[in-house]
């Protein structure tokens, strides 16, 4: 008799089925014919004795643990959550089931991580944004198929899925500048993120190819570097309105600093939108409830991960994965109003 504490055994699974320990074998991985009364027999006792399969050795002795790994950036975040989302949805009628770690936006903590992925043996590793160097992408690339979601990379470019966002930011930008606003804000991140974070970098670079487009030259006055978070959105504002540099409209480089450079303008008495318009970017879920409800650009988060999962999957079938670029887009709320 088993003793349902200890760790049960192909040997305990075969003496209950009444067959050899190499049935139970097959059985398992489902790799010969068994008659149909034995494999039966076989699948009760596992049920019964509450069987569970040593997945370590079983990817050991196969090649595949049936994982993909998924490193992403701040769990909670709506963006990043999103596309974890997508990639449950991508993978639903697949044999495999993905493998969670967060990076935190921390080098050292995303490196950390993404050994604990390769440690455990995943088939695939699916990297979303983060700031870990091209070199070591490069690296696991050749161990394991690799997708970098949300970040374009100049020497993987066939390992990468991403958002246009010098379009994006170019047509929010150019939105504001249709509603008549010329003395335009933006906040930003800073350039040491940039350099690491190219997503960041292109909205930058949307932004001012809109000016010049329309005939105006930046001005670095109205430019503050931020940290993506609500309290650098306050920040920010309070270092534009001490410049003394007018401005008519901001635009931030996501939703968090938007609420937070509203919030800003709150305290000081600038309405939004008949003082100061407001562009965000991402249209985060609470975007709409904001006050007045924020126009942004609208990153498709949810497709982003579904197609992540798919080519994650033609990867690891040793086919060219199937790499669209992605548009924003542009969601009119109430905090942009015309100038006047």
């Amino acid at each position: 008799m088993v003793d349902n504490k200890s760790k049960v055994t192909i040997l305990d699974i075969a003496e209950k089925a009444q067959v050899s320990a190499s049935t139970v074998s097959r059985v398992l991985r489902n790799s010969a014919v068994v008659a149909e009364e034995k494999r039966d027999a076989v699948m009760q006792a596992i049920a019964e004795l509450d069987y569970r399969p040593n997945i370590f050795a079983q990817s050991l002795a196969s090649g595949q643990s049936m994982t993909i790994g998924v490193l992403t950036q701040n769990f909670g975040s709506p963006f990043y959550d999103g596309i974890l989302q997508g990639i449950l949805l991508g993978l639903e009628d697949s044999e495999y089931w993905p493998l969670f770690a967060d990076g935190r936006w921390q080098p050292t903590i995303e490196q950390q991580a993404l050994d604990l992925l390769l440690d455990r043996r995943v088939d695939g590793i699916i990297v979303i944004g983060g700031q870990i160097s091209e070199e070591i992408l490069q690296k696991v690339a050749a161990k394991v198929p690799l997708l970098v979601v949300a970040r374009q990379l100049q020497t993987m470019p066939n390992n990468c899925l991403y958002l246009d966002n010098f379009q994006a930011a170019y047509q929010v930008t150019k939105y504001l500048l249709d509603m008549g606003h010329r003395d335009i804000a933006h906040l930003t991140a800073s350039v040491v993120y940039q350099e690491t974070v190219n997503d960041i970098q292109q909205r930058y670079r949307g932004y001012q190819q809109a000016l010049r487009d329309a005939g105006l030259e930046p001005d670095p006055r109205l430019v503050v570097e931020g940290n993506l978070q609500q309290q650098s959105g306050v920040l920010a504002v309070e270092m534009l309105l001490s410049r003394g540099r007018p401005f008519s409209a901001i635009f931030t480089a996501n939703d968090q600093m938007a609420f937070g450079a509203r919030l800003a303008l709150y305290r000081r008495g600038i309405r939004v939108p008949e003082d100061v318009s407001l562009m965000g970017f991402d249209d985060e879920s609470s975007a709409a409830y904001m006050v007045p409800p924020l126009t942004t650009a609208r990153q498709p988060s949810v497709p982003l991960g579904q197609v992540a999962a798919q080519a994650i999957l033609q990867m690891m079938n040793g086919r060219p994965p199937e790499l669209p670029v992605f548009a924003a887009e542009l969601i009119i709320r109430e905090s942009v109003s015309r100038h006047r």
